[in-house]
């Protein structure tokens, strides 16, 4: 006897079914192939009872009238279906949580069981960039790669940490969650009573929540020193003119333009090499000169007040 029903389910969200769906396994036997497996068990788990079946062709040739459960990939020519709700964006990530648990657990990839927060850090860096490349070459194809490389090294840094020792353990929804906290927290004008705000006010908002959290007592607090030296400046000296405290004396740029400006750099950087000089070096140690002033003139006010 054909089968009376198929239902499709997601692989990825197991007992994600639909009104129709419902009632649907209400009324006959409720049989399941391979790849709708985890909807069956969440059911079982409920205490309903689901049989196993390995393929369409295996449920039509049952004698009785039964609903199938299919995720969607099998041939269900012929048979009427129902389509479970659709997937919220972003299910896939729970493939990449899958996959990653795949990898780390026994019988998975032996590298990737035996790397830590310390083997992985350079990688971390090295996607970025490679991300930050492609935003900068506009490059939609190399974007969605490269940022997915991005997204394994969270994925798997989270995992890591899962299996840490209990003080040090979180997981990637403890990622997940502090992130959307930190989005709502910050976003009063969305997510609260704020109000209506131009972009002036946003940033200014932000950075008083932020300092509100974090109980920063200087600029430099919560800036990374690993980034190129010119970043790091340039961010110093942004926090340090939201703060109101000292920054350098600007140079006098003699161009109209930023690839102009960027072509006057590229001949410092050729002047400095040829006097055996490092840009990078001598650009960062000024940066930490200029970090060491303002955590003073922060000091300095604090103990004014």
């Amino acid at each position: 006897m054909p089968v009376a029903l198929a239902v499709v389910v997601s692989p990825r969200l197991p007992g994600l079914l639909g009104p129709a769906a419902w009632r649907a396994l209400a009324d006959r036997p409720v049989v399941a192939v391979p790849g709708a497996a985890a909807t069956a068990e969440a059911l079982r788990a409920d205490g309903w009872h689901v049989g196993d079946v390995a393929d369409v062709a295996a449920a039509q040739a049952r004698p009785d009238a039964v609903v199938l459960l299919a995720d969607g990939t099998d041939d269900l020519s012929g048979v009427q279906v129902v389509q479970g709700p659709p997937e919220p964006p972003g299910a896939r990530l729970l493939d990449v949580v899958r996959v990653m648990d795949r990898l780390r657990s026994p019988g998975g990839c032996p590298w990737d069981a035996e790397q830590t927060h310390s083997s992985l850090r350079g990688y971390l860096l090295e996607e970025a960039h490679e991300a930050y490349d492609a935003i900068v070459d506009d490059d939609p194809v190399a974007m969605r790669e490269e940022l997915g490389d991005v997204l394994l090294q969270v994925v798997f840094h989270a995992r890591v940490a899962a299996e840490a020792a209990t003080e040090r353990r979180f997981d990637v929804d403890a990622v997940a969650d502090e992130l959307v906290d930190k989005l709502v927290r910050r976003h009063p004008h969305v997510f609260g009573d704020a109000g209506p705000r131009d972009v002036a006010q946003v940033e200014a908002g932000w950075d008083e929540i932020k300092q509100q959290e974090k109980q920063r007592r200087s600029p430099t607090e919560g800036v990374s020193r690993s980034q190129p030296a010119a970043s790091w400046g340039a961010a110093l000296v942004r926090r340090a003119g939201r703060a109101g405290l000292p920054t350098p004396e600007a140079a006098d740029l003699a161009v109209d333009s930023p690839e102009a400006l960027g072509e006057q750099l590229l001949g410092v950087v050729t002047a400095a090499q040829g006097r055996g000089w490092d840009v990078e070096d001598a650009l960062r140690e000024a940066v930490r000169r200029y970090a060491g002033e303002l955590d003073a003139a922060a000091e300095a006010r604090a103990g004014g007040r």
